[in-house]
């Protein structure tokens, strides 16, 4: 503690993430999008890379691992998942803790995205890396798991405490928030749309979030509450359906 944490766009709709632990100078990156584009930023703000925090196994999460391990000898941690496409050195699971320097990421289970996706919490300074779970005003498409895997993922990640940032992987928030008000007239979830339309029209990111402003806006997140009377699993995949065949 403290953590510094630099966040860059990367790919398409990606973010990178370097994360320095201040006290040691140890940092970390926080999957692997776009190598060239992690090298740079990293040579540009005079960092080395000592480890690389995968989330799950999709290209544009673990698909630099060997290039940033080749570049800065990282050490590579993910889920297990990530071995059958891209080199680990370190596999890790729900309960398991990572330490850099004096910085401890606790790992949490978040499957339903890909089988075995993980998160980060680093507790100490209130932040955590969500990967494709969780999304300011949505979630990650269903590729691997069931409703049920992902409405526990996304009941865990809502009962970290509210004041948590949560740093998610892509730059989402407005074709989600096109469809979040289309199942939500909630006055803040239209207070909030305003205010990304104007964060985007003026080219900023509207990454991280909290976990109190999803619980707040986000539909997926208030499904129960959108389908009252519905099993909470069942009426987040009603939602996700639809955000699924949403074409706004």
């Amino acid at each position: 503690m403290p953590l510094t944490i630099h966040q860059f766009p990367c790919l398409s709709d990606n973010y990178g993430f370097l994360v320095r632990d201040v006290a040691s100078g140890k940092v970390a990156c926080i999957d692997t999008p776009d190598a060239d584009a992690i090298i740079a930023e990293a040579e540009r703000l005079g960092w080395g890379i000592d480890m690389v925090l995968n989330t799950h196994w999709h290209p544009d999460h673990a698909g630099g691992n060997a290039a940033i391990k080749a570049r800065f000898g990282a050490e590579l941690v993910g889920p297990q998942e990530v071995l059958a496409h891209y080199p680990l050195d370190r596999t890790v699971g729900d309960g398991d803790a990572v330490d850099l320097g004096g910085t401890r990421f606790a790992v949490i289970d978040t499957g339903g995205h890909t089988l075995g996706h993980i998160c980060y919490h680093d507790a100490d300074d209130g932040v955590a890396f969500v990967g494709d779970t969780l999304f300011p005003l949505g979630c990650g498409r269903l590729f691997e798991g069931t409703a049920q895997q992902m409405w526990d993922s996304l009941s865990r990640l809502a009962a970290l405490p509210p004041q948590t940032v949560a740093y998610s992987a892509h730059e989402y928030t407005l074709s989600n928030g096109r469809f979040a008000v289309t199942v939500d007239d909630s006055p803040a979830l239209a207070a909030r749309m305003d205010q990304v339309r104007a964060a985007r029209d003026r080219g900023e990111p509207t990454v991280p979030t909290t976990i109190g402003a999803e619980r707040e806006t986000n539909p997926f997140l208030r499904a129960p509450l959108l389908r009252a009377g519905s099993d909470p699993a069942a009426a987040f995949a009603e939602i996700r359906a639809l955000k699924d065949n949403f074409k706004g």
